[in-house]
């Protein structure tokens, strides 16, 4: 039997964990209750974790951005389909910090910032059922937020 839980609540998940570095930001699902809990290196929150927390046959760790591929990778697939005389340029941006600003500061030059957001968007949702699928999850509702 698949746990089942809403898209928003996957989507919230994936967010917060994705909403620092790596480990700094965890989310665990109960699989049993489809209930979230978070945690944070940096910031208190207002649940606990289980204390079983790291049993994997109870629980599973919400992947962070990097873990599905959807940080630098994307944001130079998206340069490579849409503005592929710029690539070079973009690769040369994420050897350096301060990469995504620069990133989106070509775009809104290039009038694509809103088409890199719907993108992302679209790369997010496809990812995250996808990975649902692989640890038997079953989504509710894909409107997000």
């Amino acid at each position: 039997m698949s746990t089942y839980i809403k898209f928003s609540d996957l989507l919230d998940a994936y967010d917060w964990v994705s909403a620092g570095a790596p480990f700094e930001n965890a989310a665990y699902l109960d699989k049993v209750t489809g209930t979230v809990y978070l945690s944070s290196e940096l910031v208190d929150v207002d649940t606990e974790l289980p204390e079983d927390y790291e049993d994997e046959s109870k629980y599973i760790a919400v992947p962070h951005k990097f873990d599905l591929d959807l940080g630098k990778s994307l944001a130079l697939q998206f340069i490579e389909e849409m503005l592929p005389d710029k690539s070079d340029q973009a690769h040369a941006f994420f050897r350096k910090r301060g990469a995504y600003s620069r990133f989106k500061d070509l775009l809104e030059r290039e009038d694509l910032l809103d088409d890199w957001y719907k993108y992302e968007e679209e790369a997010i949702k496809s990812a995250l059922y996808e990975w649902a699928e692989e640890n038997d999850l079953e989504v509710g509702s894909a409107k997000a937020g």
